[in-house]
């Protein structure tokens, strides 16, 4: 900030918080005209797992990564030494349970898959990796549940 600048850092990052709100609403206009409803929704989950992370002091590497056909990670993110692969799944409701709950094996397979092309490229110890999930339902304000580790007990494979 410049010397005798009248903005104080509270409302810089107010200005930040509003570009980034208009930013995501913008963007959900044009995918709501370009995207099917579903993958609207998913999209816009993205876009809040990945600020809910930042926020949360996490690095955000990549999104949407796609080795092959059949596999993808949502995010990729480092948290100090360790690469988190993260899946995120959201709902409009919780009426039929947590969104995580549709996350079953072929789907951690797949992403295991991605994440092991991930790390094999970019040479990373596959013991410095974790799979985490999040959760969002679409209520007022949106509900956001972080499951670290969540597809190995207590470890990093």
């Amino acid at each position: 900030m410049a010397t005798g600048s009248d903005q104080s850092p509270l409302r810089l990052s107010n200005a930040r918080q509003a570009l980034w709100k208009l930013s995501d609403v913008a963007r959900q206009f044009r995918q709501n005209r370009t995207l099917s409803p579903e993958a609207a929704l998913g999209r816009r989950g993205e876009d809040l797992a990945h600020r809910y992370l930042r926020s949360a002091g996490f690095t955000v590497i990549a999104r949407n990564y796609r080795p092959g056909e059949d596999s993808e990670v949502d995010i990729v993110a480092r948290q100090g030494d360790t690469i988190v692969f993260v899946e995120v799944k959201s709902r409009t409701s919780a009426d039929f349970g947590s969104p995580d709950r549709a996350i079953g094996a072929e789907k951690q397979k797949h992403i295991v898959r991605a994440a092991r092309s991930y790390t094999t490229r970019a040479g990373i110890e596959w013991s410095q990796v974790r799979f985490d999930t999040i959760s969002i339902v679409f209520t007022d304000p949106p509900s956001i549940v972080h499951q670290q580790d969540a597809f190995f007990d207590g470890r990093a494979i």
